[in-house]
């Protein structure tokens, strides 16, 4: 782990923060993930203020030292600026209760310490004096730096309280253990908080699923995803939250022939794309690593045992497709184009790798760069991330393959440009041509156009389509008006 030794808070924002404060007669501290980054060594431009009074009131005056523009949240008694890149937020020191049913808690006015209790987790507790007479001081009551450098995710009270008064707590902490974690440096949450999330699962009833998402979306743009879904499967919270995944764990035996384990597989191929995306220096892609999560999902329905020859997942990537949606409305999660690129590629994710298998033709490629677009260099990536076999001959042979069908794309692409085809035949080319209103007679005529050029029979070209088109019309009985 790097750890940070000195320049704290080397920024003269906090030096304004702090006269400020002692103008008003406060006492401010620098709070939470900033403090813990600052150990850790990790850029960090959000910036926690905690006030032993008016939080709304002290960012209202450090604005008006540094002409910013304070933006007040009210009902949450908070106050956000934003200062040459950092963002500041402002809150009162503050006690908490809550409500079983709910985890909106009750607030009141409090202490630095009592606002410490209040935090997830002790390394999040941990807090910079700004006050002159030990300016930097680090105010840390319950041993956060300790479990930063023992990479140790731990709450400050008894994790039933903290589980049960906020059960997103729960996937905070799986987040923060898969974040944090580094090569040489794991992080790890304590058996006694492993064992209240077990306890107290059923409280992920009280969460909106749009927050549950919001940190399943985290957890995936990690570097190591596979770890924070380990830890929600040992924890029992997945099957709560994804069932589907869920029941992909697990290998069954008939004649002494077992299955591949598809959770297992499942989560190394998530790994997979991310180690791509950051070996090919690609921004992480959010919804490639949904398509990975997604991408077997069909094959507990779609699993058969087959006397002689063993285990088949037969049409698993149709049946998948067909779930991604179901999956994404019980999440809350956006049922448009997003949604629509993870059901295409987990759809098409065996396309590829069944070219191989067969003959490379020009009309399967084709085809492969009809259905997928401008998303074909996505789904490659997710092929790719799908070999997950132990045999290195078996996995150079497939990878071998897969480069010949790379390079078959990019040469029917050069040549025919069907990435995100347009038919060269309108539907109002044909009517205005034949005179004739909307009807099935232009759906033929179309996908006889389509398939020709698909199949490599014509080019994808209006003179070459035209002409093949008004020799279909004049089969249908159609004649040309003009």
């Amino acid at each position: 782990m790097t750890t940070v030794t000195h320049g704290f808070l080397d920024d003269p924002v906090f030096g304004i923060v702090s006269d400020v404060a002692s103008s008003l007669g406060v006492r401010a501290y620098v709070i939470g993930g900033y403090v813990r980054d600052c150990f850790l060594g990790r850029p960090n431009d959000d910036i926690d203020i905690v006030v032993e009074g008016s939080g709304i009131a002290l960012a209202g005056a450090v604005a008006q030292r540094t002409s910013g523009k304070v933006t007040v949240f009210k009902n949450f008694g908070t106050a956000m600026l934003r200062h040459k890149g950092k963002e500041l937020e402002f809150v009162g020191a503050r006690k908490e209760s809550y409500h079983r049913e709910s985890r909106k808690p009750v607030v009141e006015d409090g202490t630095l310490e009592e606002d410490q209790l209040r935090r997830d987790f002790t390394i999040n507790a941990m807090a910079f004096s700004l006050q002159k007479e030990d300016y930097g001081a680090l105010v840390d009551p319950f041993g956060g730096i300790r479990d930063l450098s023992e990479g140790i995710i731990r709450t400050p009270l008894d994790p039933d309280t903290t589980y049960s008064d906020d059960p997103l707590r729960m996937l905070r902490a799986i987040r923060f253990a898969t974040r944090l974690s580094e090569e040489g440096h794991p992080f790890t949450i304590v058996p006694e908080s492993l064992d209240s999330m077990r306890r107290n699962r059923d409280r992920l009833a009280i969460l909106s699923k749009e927050r549950i998402v919001e940190e399943l979306d985290k957890i995936l743009l990690t570097s190591r995803p596979s770890m924070g879904f380990r830890l929600m499967d040992e924890t029992g919270l997945l099957e709560l939250i994804l069932p589907a995944l869920s029941r992909l764990k697990g290998v069954e035996t008939v004649d002494g022939k077992g299955h591949k384990e598809n959770f297992s597989h499942t989560l190394q191929v998530v790994d997979n794309v991310a180690s791509a995306e950051a070996a090919q220096g690609l921004e992480p892609n959010l919804w490639l690593r949904w398509a990975a999560l997604l991408h077997d999902i069909g094959k507990p329905s779609s699993k058969r045992f087959v006397p002689g020859s063993g285990w088949t997942f037969h049409g698993h990537e149709v049946i998948g497709a067909r779930m991604v949606p179901g999956i994404f409305q019980q999440l809350k999660m956006p049922l448009n184009e997003k949604m629509k690129y993870v059901q295409k590629l987990v759809g098409l994710h065996l396309r590829p790798i069944a070219l191989v298998d067969e003959e490379v033709t020009d009309s399967a490629v084709r085809r492969l760069l009809f259905d997928a677009g401008d998303d074909i260099d996505d789904l490659m990536l997710l092929c790719n991330a799908d070999i997950t076999s132990k045999n290195p001959a078996k996995v150079s042979r497939i990878r071998a393959n897969l480069e010949l069908v790379k390079r078959k794309l990019v040469e029917v692409e050069e040549k025919d440009a069907i990435r995100n085809f347009k038919n060269p035949i309108t539907g109002e080319y044909v009517m205005e041509l034949f005179g004739i209103p909307p009807g099935k007679e232009i759906g033929i005529l179309k996908e006889y156009v389509k398939e020709a050029i698909l199949e490599g029979e014509i080019g994808n070209n209006f003179e070459e389509a035209d002409a093949l088109m008004r020799k279909r019309a004049a089969e249908l009985g159609l004649v040309p008006v003009k």
